[in-house]
């Protein structure tokens, strides 16, 4: 896979950690990206298996198999179809914040995802590998699953790399 037309995200860094930001826009109404946040059958199709209780405090449950990753957290803010935030994280493991604010867009909706990581974590990781679920997310709203792009997020990764270290 080549190079996205997607631009690389903003990541702010302090002494606590980063704060990541990756923007799309999809050419698909609020509701659709919607359901392929929160619904099981539908993010795992660019995502993972796994379930999330839409209500504050609801189970979030999403498995990456073959890394080995678990998720399970709770959801810490929902406006739907507009705003679902979880943790990133699992047991004993640092927060990761993770929140999707959907908004109309002249083009269909305008996706943010923020997520907020401690010092230690490896930002340029993190920012490829969701921007590589992103690619995954536009293709599945296009009713094309693909699988993740390995290529695409070893560039990205490497590109953040050379970002942070600037």
């Amino acid at each position: 896979m080549g190079e996205s037309s997607a631009a690389l995200g903003r990541i702010k860094k302090s002494d606590d950690g980063f704060e990541i930001q990756l923007e799309r826009t999809f050419a698909h109404d609020q509701n659709a990206v919607w359901r392929m946040l929160t619904e099981p059958q539908a993010f795992m199709l660019w995502l993972a298996p796994g379930s999330i209780e839409l209500r504050v405090a609801g189970i979030v449950h999403i498995d990456f198999a073959e890394s080995g990753s678990l998720i399970k957290s709770t959801v810490l803010k929902l406006d739907p179809p507009r705003l679902i935030e979880y943790s990133w994280s699992s047991g004993n493991e640092p927060e990761r914040p993770l929140c999707w604010k959907l908004d109309p867009a002249p083009e269909g909706t305008r996706l943010l995802l923020t997520l907020r990581l401690p010092a230690a974590e490896d930002a340029a990781k993190a920012c490829a590998g969701f921007d590589a679920h992103l690619e995954m997310l536009g293709a599945a709203l296009e009713g094309v699953v693909i699988r993740f792009p390995v290529d695409y997020y070893l560039e990205r990764r490497r590109a953040y790399q050379q970002f942070l270290s600037g």
